[in-house]
């Protein structure tokens, strides 16, 4: 019997399973899965340990939803976002999940760890959100935040999309369509240029070129690539000198061009430094926080939803720390 469960257990979480679908396998019902499952995943999964690299990001639970509140009796909006912890730099993967997105969230949960915990954390990858920089600081007033740059280069593109379509607005008093250039090349302009062949780069150019006489597309369109290139410079060993230089011309471009979409971006680029700052010296990123979020996704979809909090928080972790239960088992069947 004791077999059975275990075999119940790992075939919901560790081959993310939904739970009626291996009870009907497994000839239970689905309260008796859900127990076997219960019951390994509780045994398995334990407090996180101390992590020098510390990954913070949100993930959507569901639509925000109406809740009578147990105590006042009052209708209060609940927050269906999850704000999950991940160790970017160790192999625990899903440190844990906290209701919630507000630094006040975010907060707690690391608090709840206790002080070793906080105390070791040097580094704390984020995206640019002002909540979770604002949990770091006051959670973790010794880790250096970092802010991941695929975010950074995600708004410059906006900015030139934001550019482009107001160009056409201005131009044409309608949206782009097909038959206008810069809208046939709006997948052009948010690549990088290295990844164009150069008849493709050349066409996109002179198709801008001839669609907005004033040039403004193309002046955006350069100061996202001095951006990409301020952040390629983490790529080369993150030298001051070299930073500096490249943060010079791209504040120096976007201030001649004189553009509003532009100066928004040179705007944020600013109030984000210090944490742009440390991803260029130090290449951290919040990739591995993405690939985490991906795999929680793919578990709330194979499991048709969750109802639960609890529930969810725990088949997902399980299933996020499946490389770190695997080579631990690995590792204490090695002969000695």
């Amino acid at each position: 019997m004791r077999r059975l469960r275990e075999a119940i257990g790992v075939a919901v979480g560790d081959a993310n399973r939904a739970v009626s679908e291996v009870a009907g396998a497994f000839e239970v019902s689905w309260p008796t899965a859900h127990a076997a499952f219960v019951e390994v995943a509780d045994r398995e999964l334990g407090p996180p340990a101390p992590v020098r690299v510390l990954g913070i990001d949100e993930t959507r639970r569901g639509k925000p939803r109406w809740e009578q509140h147990p105590t006042t009796g009052k209708w209060v909006l609940v927050d269906r976002w999850y704000s999950g912890f991940v160790d970017l730099d160790g192999t625990q993967g899903l440190l844990g999940q906290v209701l919630g997105r507000a630094s006040a969230d975010v907060v707690g949960w690391l608090h709840a760890q206790g002080g070793t915990f906080c105390e070791r954390v040097e580094f704390v990858a984020i995206d640019p959100c002002a909540a979770y920089r604002r949990a770091a600081r006051q959670a973790l007033p010794q880790a250096q935040v970092v802010v991941d740059h695929f975010h950074l280069v995600r708004l410059a593109n906006a900015a030139v999309t934001a550019v482009r379509q107001r160009v056409t607005w201005d131009n044409r008093g309608r949206r782009g369509r097909k038959i206008d250039p810069e809208w046939t090349n709006r997948r052009r302009l948010l690549t990088g240029p290295e990844r164009l062949t150069h008849q493709r780069f050349q066409t996109m150019w002179n198709a801008c070129l001839d669609a907005d006489p004033s040039g403004q597309i193309l002046t955006a369109w350069i100061a996202k690539e001095e951006l990409r290139a301020l952040l390629a410079t983490a790529r080369r060993g993150g030298h001051r000198h070299d930073i500096s230089h490249r943060l010079y011309r791209f504040y120096t471009w976007c201030a001649t061009a004189d553009i509003p979409e532009v100066t928004r971006l040179a705007q944020t680029v600013e109030d984000w430094w210090p944490e742009i700052e440390a991803f260029c010296k130090t290449g951290i990123t919040n990739a591995k926080t993405e690939g985490i979020n991906r795999l929680i996704k793919d578990v709330a979809r194979r499991a048709c939803g969750f109802r639960n909090p609890d529930n969810q928080r725990r088949r997902v972790r399980y299933f996020c720390t499946r490389q770190s239960r695997r080579s631990t088992a690995s590792h204490e069947t090695m002969p000695g």
